[in-house]
């Protein structure tokens, strides 16, 4: 995640209590970074030992937590790296292994760094119609110099989701079609992304452009964006700039569902790549709990990450898809 315009804390949401808003449970306070193997073992046997045996046809978050580790596996995963080319070979192999036909859309960025290699993976779960919801989710980590950075929640969380959530629904057929958005270069070039305007999405702008000029924009009834959606006890406040209706949907469904105080009535904006699609007149939501410390630091790893918060989100998102579809045929664009 690159860009805020304002953002929420946990603060706010406690004083939005008050006002009878939905709260978030407490944080739970994370040891300093040390020992990190032992730990992140730790981590993923009691996220693990925690979550049922999945139903069939359901969001198994074992699977997604084994697709975040190889993710943060792989190491710093900048656009144009080696280390992402290697991710995004990941991600096209778990696609075909799901029987998920996915297709590679290369493009070259312009930067401040000079021009870069880039490419998004669309995969396609056809429906009875060619209308397609898009899910999305950026695969690469923020560059960094300075020290490590592996993204296990800015990056690895949604992706990992996004992987997961293809998987359960190839299993069934919908009304519309399916499309699965891994996007590249979502992060800046610069660390200080303000000194260039923007040096940031060029992966979903890309997208969206070419969509335009191949006539296929008007088929987009819907997009719903992940991104840093791990952190262990998230909190997803509403986005200003998303479409309301889709909104109204998703953070309708998880109060249905219980997840009320993971997805509270307090709102926040953000930047980000669902911003391309809005400015194009797609109805777009963002799904993104920015208030995490780790945030763009070298200890965004797996301790600081849960398998749990996965499957809220996985939950969520497979709950609210019928009514979004319904919504998307009549609403106007």
């Amino acid at each position: 995640m690159s860009r805020v315009a304002r953002l929420f804390s946990r603060s706010s949401i406690a004083a939005a209590a008050c006002l009878g808003l939905a709260v978030a449970p407490g944080v739970t306070t994370m040891s300093p970074r040390s020992g990190l193997t032992s730990l992140q073992a730790a981590q993923a046997a009691a996220d693990a030992a925690r979550q049922p045996s999945p139903q069939a046809g359901a969001f198994d978050s074992a699977r997604a937590w084994d697709h975040l580790r190889r993710q943060v596996a792989f190491g710093p995963r900048p656009a144009g790296s080696a280390a992402l080319n290697e991710c995004r070979r990941y991600i096209l192999d778990q696609l075909k292994s799901a029987g998920i036909a996915a297709t590679q859309q290369a493009f070259v960025a312009k930067t401040p760094a000079g021009e870069i290699s880039m490419a998004n993976v669309v995969a396609t779960i056809p429906g009875r119609r060619p209308e397609r919801i898009i899910l999305a989710s950026h695969f690469d980590t923020k560059r960094a110099t300075a020290f490590r950075f592996v993204g296990a929640n800015d990056g690895a969380s949604s992706t990992a989701a996004l992987l997961e959530l293809g998987r359960v629904l190839k299993a069934g057929q919908r009304e519309l079609t399916i499309e699965l958005l891994f996007l590249d270069g979502e992060e800046a070039v610069n660390w200080d992304w303000g000194v260039t305007g923007g040096d940031n999405t060029y992966g979903s702008r890309y997208y969206v452009e070419a969509a335009r000029k191949s006539g296929t924009l008007a088929g987009i009834k819907a997009m719903v964006l992940l991104d840093m959606i791990g952190e262990t006890n998230a909190v997803f406040p509403r986005e200003g700039h998303s479409t309301p209706w889709l909104v109204d949907i998703i953070w309708g469904t998880a109060k249905q569902l219980g997840h009320a105080s993971s997805f509270p009535n307090v709102v926040t904006e953000v930047d980000d790549d669902h911003v391309a699609f809005l400015r194009a007149g797609v109805p777009s939501a963002d799904v993104i709990d920015l208030d995490y410390p780790q945030w763009h630091t070298a200890d965004d790893t797996l301790e600081h990450v849960s398998a749990r918060s996965l499957k809220i989100v996985g939950d969520v998102i497979l709950a609210s898809l019928p009514a979004i579809e319904k919504r998307s045929l009549t609403a106007a664009r």
